[in-house]
């Protein structure tokens, strides 16, 4: 090869190397989370008593995300998150977190399958989320784990199908975020389900506050709309962490209006590489006719329950814990009530405990 071959060689391979570095950052990343746990309920579906050994995945994933600077302060974003399930094999490519949008000074635009802005704005307050002892067997009304307009119109707790997500930039400390999710279902009884999620942030220094409303727009039938709405506040002092969340769900059905108080509260304290967790969720009443339901929440006198959860943890890398935690959810007489992932199916009034002992491992 002539020394001027050489020479646009060498310059092709430049060109094609700098293509290269202005091109899509990719990183793959997981997050594995078993336990082996022992179960039992007082009562269930399939008899007046339940116990049970068992391997339970604690939302495990696998996924893929990256940006591209599109110049002027812009980037294009991306990610597509899939369910992996290490006791079974079992998992979806893009059943969790998945979006495209755009990135800037602006804020962030995306859209895709996203848990909403409600959700997105007290999960990170649970220590046990999520996990079997996860506070969503009484906050937000169970766990939607990848739900659209008509195949969950009971939770709260929801990463929404086909959703609009708007994340403004912090301003001394304060943000908004937004989610709406289309009308694009059809059920029989001629409704127009859709979603509407808001939720401002504040996060300062030891501080972290939240109020967050999110609406459902003819999930029970043509005409009917249910809401949430949770104040939360948390602070930080020194290596302990404090958080307290009150919330209020109302329902409109078609046997009429079913609304429900409940609080939450918990504690997480890091010695080092050890942690020490405490969770409490409390249900009360829930107001409306009784037999009236949606989800665990009935109307009626002892329809209330209790969730409390002690767990411990252990850093053995930056990427890698152990824990264990021991739970424990008592229903009221006629409550409703179960564990919101990996459920017993526990009948009206039962008692739910639980121990655990898990593995949880992030690349």
């Amino acid at each position: 090869m002539s020394k001027y071959a050489r020479r646009r060689a060498f310059a092709a391979l430049a060109l094609c190397s700098a293509g290269a570095q202005a091109q899509t950052n990719v990183q793959i990343y997981a997050r594995l989370n078993v336990s082996a746990e022992y179960v039992k309920a007082s009562a269930s579906a399939d008899g007046p008593r339940l116990s049970q050994q068992r391997i339970s995945n604690n939302r495990s994933v696998l996924g893929f995300r990256g940006s591209e600077d599109l110049g002027g302060g812009v980037s294009a974003i991306f990610q597509v998150e899939g369910t992996l399930s290490p006791d079974t094999g079992a998992g979806e490519l893009a059943r969790r977190n998945t979006r495209v949008g755009l990135d800037g000074g602006f804020g962030t635009l995306f859209a895709g399958h996203w848990v909403t802005a409600y959700n997105g704005a007290t999960s990170g307050l649970d220590p046990f989320y999520p996990t079997t002892a996860g506070y969503m067997s009484i906050i937000g009304n169970g766990a939607g784990a990848a739900v659209d307009n008509v195949s969950n119109v009971s939770s709260f707790d929801r990463r929404q199908a086909n959703s609009i997500h708007y994340w403004s930039r912090p301003w001394k400390g304060l943000a908004l975020r937004l989610t709406h999710g289309l009308a694009e279902e059809r059920p029989a009884s001629g409704a127009r389900p859709s979603l509407t999620s808001m939720a401002a942030i504040y996060e300062q220094g030891p501080w972290y506050a939240t109020l967050a409303h999110e609406r459902h727009h003819e999930y029970q039938g043509p005409g009917l709309g249910d809401s949430g709405t949770k104040l939360a506040v948390a602070r930080r002092f020194g290596d302990t962490r404090v958080a307290l969340l009150a919330e209020r769900l109302e329902y409109e059905t078609a046997s009429g209006k079913l609304d429900r108080n409940a609080w939450y509260v918990s504690v997480s304290h890091q010695m080092g590489s050890h942690g020490l967790r405490l969770g409490l969720a409390r249900a009360g009443d829930g107001k409306g006719a009784s037999g009236n339901q949606v989800g665990s929440i009935r109307g009626g006198e002892h329809t209330g329950a209790t969730h409390v959860t002690l767990g411990y943890d252990y850093m053995l890398s930056k990427r890698t814990s152990m824990y264990a935690y021991v739970t424990h959810l008592d229903n009221e007489a006629n409550g409703g009530y179960d564990f919101a992932i990996n459920s017993l199916d526990a009948a009206p009034g039962a008692t739910l405990k639980g121990a655990a002992l898990g593995l949880r491992h992030a690349f």
